[in-house]
């Protein structure tokens, strides 16, 4: 991994003679937006970056090491730095005169649960993200969080959405597995929504979720239990394998069946894994380790599906497995961020007097 320093990155064209409002030394706000550091200061928020630095297990994760995992919520921030508006060519649209996006830092996860990841120290990492992204709700304000693994990455956002709730809840996720095993393999403890169960937990904790309503999108391959599989298709869920993706629906089968997601509900939840990209992105998939499968979505398909959720509406967002140590997969991120908010702020232009 050749990650640049924040000295390399500060000395490019982009950023030569800019300002930057910052989280800490190294860590600029997302693509420059104030920072929100406390509960008061996301009042009149439209949306909010939150990072969620936590990754599982002991050692290395998918043979990578876990510093390269775990940067990722500072690396995406430094590299949005280099925009200096929000303005998306493509739509003809400054997404930030229509939505006010503050940057509420990183959840402060205790630097226990990414050494010794014990239960109790996953559930204390959990709570911290679940204090985060309630602050946002109960201001009304759509948090985004970039994270890496669950619990945090994941469930800690669904959770808060789920409880403040108090109709059906919509999922659209898109990733390389299912992540739908009935306990945590780490921890063999059933309350803990892991990597490889959070998506069990999710419907098994809350009952305002309905896999009728979840949208899976991107699974391939032969890593997962036929009967898992099939239980969850016999729920109802809406899945749409890369195979499919490419076979005959096209990105635009796909986002049209998005529609499920919607269908009954009162809020939705969206969360991208983004080891779905598989190497079909920006960046070779060896990036991933062990993680990597052949047949990913391209940097166009996810950015494009965050776009159309976003012309949609959402509750919160949650990114995980962003894959580690690429520039440019840092700049996927936040590319996925400022398309997803473009899809809202074009409604927003469309309803403005």
């Amino acid at each position: 991994m050749n990650y640049p320093s924040w000295e390399e990155i500060r000395q490019s064209f982009w950023l030569q003679n800019v300002e930057l409002p910052m989280l800490d030394r190294e860590t600029p706000s997302f693509m420059r937006t104030p920072v929100a550091r406390t509960h008061k200061d996301l009042e009149g928020a439209d949306a909010a970056i939150i990072g969620a630095p936590y990754v599982a297990g002991y050692g290395e994760y998918g043979g990578v090491s876990k510093d390269e995992w775990l940067a990722a919520p500072q690396r995406v921030r430094q590299q949005s730095a280099r925009y200096g508006s929000g303005y998306v060519q493509e739509f003809d649209l400054d997404v930030f005169e229509y939505l006010n996006v503050v940057d509420y830092g990183d959840a402060e996860i205790p630097p226990e649960a990414n050494d010794n990841p014990t239960p109790e120290n996953i559930l204390k990492a959990q709570k911290c993200v679940v204090q985060k992204v309630s602050d946002c709700l109960e201001a009304g304000v759509l948090p985004i969080v970039i994270g890496q693994n669950s619990p945090c990455a994941s469930y800690a956002i669904a959770k808060p959405i789920a409880e403040r709730t108090a109709g059906k809840i919509g999922c659209i996720s898109l990733d390389t597995h299912w992540d739908a095993k009935p306990i945590d393999r780490l921890t063999m403890d059933k309350r803990i929504a892991g990597s490889g169960s959070w998506k069990h937990k999710m419907y098994e904790f809350h009952s305002n979720m309905d896999k009728r309503n979840l949208v899976e999108i991107g699974e391939r391959g032969m890593l997962e239990d036929k009967n898992m599989v099939r239980s969850w298709l016999d729920g109802g869920v809406n899945f749409y394998p890369m195979w499919r993706v490419r076979q005959d629906l096209g990105i635009e089968g796909v986002c049209q069946e998005l529609k499920h997601a919607y269908d009954g509900t009162e809020g939705v939840f969206v969360h991208f894994d983004m080891d779905v990209l598989g190497g079909a992105g920006p960046a070779p998939g060896d990036l991933l380790g062990e993680l990597a499968e052949p047949m990913g979505m391209t940097d166009y398909e996810v950015i494009r599906i965050a776009y159309e959720i976003g012309l949609r509406g959402l509750t919160g967002f949650s990114f995980a497995c962003i894959p580690p140590g690429s520039v440019v997969i840092y700049r996927t991120i936040a590319f996925v961020i400022m398309y997803l908010l473009a899809g809202v702020a074009t409604v927003a232009r469309r309803n403005a007097p």
